[in-house]
């Protein structure tokens, strides 16, 4: 039977793949008789399954050797505190509003530091993203707060912003919790990533946070141990019980990952060049299906579309629920939107196959046919 397509913005759909492997593995991982749920996390089947996941993680994203990489806990909105506490010193910090979520970011940073909003999109109801020549950037700011994908808005920033080139030397600190792996990173404009793996790697529960090593040590007297970046990366994340199964199956994703390709014979690309290079193919799938339509309107400007997270309105609202109760029964799933933003919202994460965008464009398609 085909599983219906689960548009979730998160926790979201998982590879098929993935859960066939998991489930195939839940009473007894590699002969250990263990589920993995049961294993000691300082046993050498776990110690295993966290040094692959780790190792894999840096292979696809080309992590350079500078930078640690720890499995924590708390998702994006414990980071919106454990960066601050990390990185300020309790003195300035820059950041650039470009939606919900960086929203959220700076003002639980108020806690720890002195603020600084450096750009917004709040006056255009956040369709777009503030060019960084505009940025108003502090000279003795600890870092640059941005959110590089805005799951509710769908803002996304295509390329990194080069802050050297703006005058900072500030780190650029990154919330890339929904679309870490659907791209590349210019990891020598970062120096910090996090992001909650259930949007795109993984089930809630772990948090990959990528940091540069210059910048551990530094955390503020009121940090607790477990949220201080060098406690946990001294103890190869292993400071407290880490969160294993959720380790575990992103430790799956990066594996299935890995074993993604695209294009012809000496064109072909794998790993994180061929999810990218999919997803951009369904984004503008679904983007020229909203842009030719007279019922479906998407508000972002067209530079800054997400490739991840797509919403759209109906001009007509008095069909939402119609749209939602059919969608449903074709078994396209989660595409109500965001209760702050309403509408709709598919999201396209690496998980979903094309196939998902295609039958959902030809629904779209036919459900305005019959409106008409």
């Amino acid at each position: 039977m085909t599983r219906p397509f689960n548009f979730s913005a998160g926790p979201a759909a998982l590879p098929e793949e993935v859960l066939q492997q998991a489930a195939a593995e839940m009473l007894d991982w590699n002969g250990s008789g263990m589920s993995v749920m049961e294993m000691s996390h300082r046993g050498k089947e776990f110690i295993a399954i966290h040094d692959a996941a780790e190792a894999d993680f840096r292979e696809l994203m080309a992590v350079p050797d500078e930078f640690r990489i720890l499995f924590m806990q708390g998702g994006g909105l414990a980071e919106n505190a454990i960066a601050p506490l990390n990185l300020s010193r309790g003195g300035k910090v820059d950041f650039v509003l470009t939606g919900s979520w960086s929203e959220k970011s700076e003002k639980e940073a108020r806690k720890y530091c002195t603020t600084h909003v450096a750009a917004t999109a709040a006056d255009s109801g956040f369709t777009h993203a503030p060019a960084p020549a505009s940025w108003r950037l502090q000279r003795d700011a600890a870092y640059v707060h941005l959110c590089s994908n805005e799951t509710i808005h769908g803002v996304e920033f295509h390329d990194l912003p080069d802050l050297k080139a703006l005058g900072s030397d500030a780190p650029l600190v990154i919330d890339f919790s929904s679309h870490v792996a659907s791209r590349s990173v210019d990891w020598s404009r970062v120096g910090l990533a996090f992001g909650g793996a259930q949007k795109n790697l993984g089930p809630a529960g772990v948090t990959m946070v990528v940091v540069r090593e210059d910048l551990l040590g530094h955390a503020l007297p009121i940090c607790p141990s477990a949220f201080d970046y060098k406690t946990v990366a001294d103890h190869g994340s292993m400071f407290n019980t880490p969160p294993t199964y959720a380790i575990y199956i992103a430790g799956l994703t990066f594996q299935w990952l890995k074993r993604q390709r695209e294009g012809q014979a000496g064109t072909e690309v794998s790993g994180v060049a061929a999810i990218e290079r999919r997803n951009m193919a369904k984004a503008q799938l679904l983007y020229d299906a909203i842009d030719s339509s007279s019922l479906y309107f998407n508000k972002v400007d067209r530079g800054c579309r997400s490739r991840m997270n797509v919403p759209f309105y109906l001009r007509d609202e008095s069909r939402n629920e119609a749209f939602l109760s059919g969608a449903k029964a074709r078994g396209l799933l989660q595409l109500k939107g965001h209760k702050s933003v309403g509408g709709m919202r598919a999201s396209i994460y690496n998980a979903m196959p094309m196939a998902g965008v295609e039958a959902l464009v030809a629904y779209m398609r036919e459900f305005e046919q019959k409106q008409a």
